[in-house]
């Protein structure tokens, strides 16, 4: 791993303090992340270091994180950080955004460290309303949005579908509250992206939504700022391939959840605590919800290849559904043996028929709005539907097939004794 660096002195991005400023001000580290950009590299450096250089009003430096670009980028690089003040560059030998996000932010000494794309998508106007409350002290870490009502956003259907159906799956089986995972414009406190990156695993594109999803399993608070954004014609991103990506990155972080070895050392805020019970059931719904999604994809895919997407839709749905009562039978709601199995699988199948509703609905939409519609722009359409009847079928399951009152337990969860449910209940 090779790291080079312009004068470090300008580096630092040390602008003199005002007379009275009473000491070091703040300093922002904001890195780019790139692979084989050269032909856009320059340009966007510029651009970016030009208006801070003249609007923003704290010490900055920028960090070109070349992650093995095979084109002319490292030499693109060295010569905007030999030419600029105030920026340096980078360079890792092995590929992944996360993995240079983790290399510059894990040994950065600034206050706030920051990224954004290289293709400057987002409107540097909302890169001062994103690191102040970080600056202050209000908030642990900031997103920018592209899916708030305040957001201005061009961009095709085909990434806008995908795009909502990913944050509605993240937010419906891992309980997420950020509105905007995959949004190239973020930032955080140094000293608390240092103490979660050592529990965050993934190196590539999954890397912003867990550590999103760490800060909030630790009680960390994030700030959200609508952002005016254009998507880039000329994006790398291979959608279909990052979503699956996201999706095992999903499951995987399901796990750690359900085992409670999703933490990291740091101080959260406190929360209000949630029903009781609930937490449990929650990471084990969302583990049953994930991995039932990833096989009703997978079986909806192969029966694509023989029949309609509807009737496509509904079989996987039948095959799935089944498995899934069974599992948050077992392992969600803890209720095991023969005794009411057949009615709760039947009470079960009214949540099949709610799916099927929704999902069916949702593909017969897509296929009137946008006819001739992709493979993959069906399969997320799928998962949004799916995503909003997964919710309802969760709060159905607790409220209604396993509460605790139908299973002859109390509502804390531990057994009730036997001559207690007959209605021969002491006073």
């Amino acid at each position: 791993m090779n790291r080079l660096v312009t004068d470090p002195a300008a580096a630092a991005g040390a602008r003199p303090d005002p007379p009275g400023g009473g000491g070091r001000r703040r300093l922002v580290e904001v890195v780019v992340p790139v692979h084989d950009e050269e032909r856009v590299l320059e340009a966007s450096i510029r651009r970016l270091h030009g208006y801070l250089t003249e609007t923003f009003p704290y010490p900055f430096r920028i960090t070109i994180a070349d992650n093995a670009s095979t084109d002319g980028t490292r030499r693109v690089a060295e010569d905007l950080a030999a030419g600029l003040p105030h920026v340096r560059a980078v360079r890792l030998e092995r590929k992944g955004r996360g993995r240079a996000l983790r290399h510059v932010w894990g040994g950065s000494d600034a206050d706030v460290v920051a990224y954004m794309d290289v293709d400057l998508s987002t409107d540097l106007d909302a890169f001062l309303p994103l690191v102040a409350p970080l600056i202050s002290g209000h908030s642990d870490l900031a997103i920018g949005t592209r899916l708030s009502r305040g957001s201005a956003v061009v961009r095709g259907p085909r990434r806008e579908v995908i795009s909502r159906c990913y944050n509605l799956l993240l937010r419906t089986t891992l309980a997420a509250r950020f509105s905007d995972a995959q949004c190239g414009f973020k930032a955080a406190r140094t000293e608390i992206v240092q103490a979660l990156l050592p529990s965050v695993e993934d190196e590539a594109w999954f890397f912003d939504t867990e550590l999103l999803l760490l800060a909030e399993r630790n009680g960390l608070r994030i700030h959200e700022v609508p952002v005016d954004w254009v998507d880039d014609p000329d994006s790398r991103v291979e959608v279909l391939r990052t979503a699956l990506d996201d999706l095992r990155g999903m499951a995987r972080v399901g796990r750690r959840m359900l085992t409670g070895a999703f933490r990291a050392p740091v101080g959260g805020r406190p929360r209000p605590e949630l029903p009781a019970g609930m937490a449990r059931q929650l990471s084990g719904f969302a583990i049953v919800g994930i991995f039932s999604t990833l096989a009703q994809l997978v079986l909806f895919v192969l029966l694509r290849l023989v029949m309609g997407p509807l009737w496509a839709n509904a079989l996987s749905l039948v095959i799935t559904t089944v498995g899934n009562t069974a599992a948050n039978r077992r392992f969600t709601f803890g209720v095991t043996g023969p005794e009411r199995a057949f009615r709760q699988h039947l009470e079960g199948g009214l949540a099949f028929l709610l799916g099927l509703g929704l999902s069916t609905g949702g593909l017969a939409l897509l296929h009137a709005v946008t006819p001739g519609a992709s493979r993959a722009v069906e399969a997320a359409a799928l998962v949004s539907a799916n995503a909003v009847a997964t919710l309802v079928r969760f709060l159905l399951m607790r409220a209604w097939i396993f509460h605790p009152r139908r299973l002859g337990r109390r509502p804390e969860g531990p057994a009730v004794p036997a001559h207690l449910t007959t209605g021969e209940q002491t006073r």
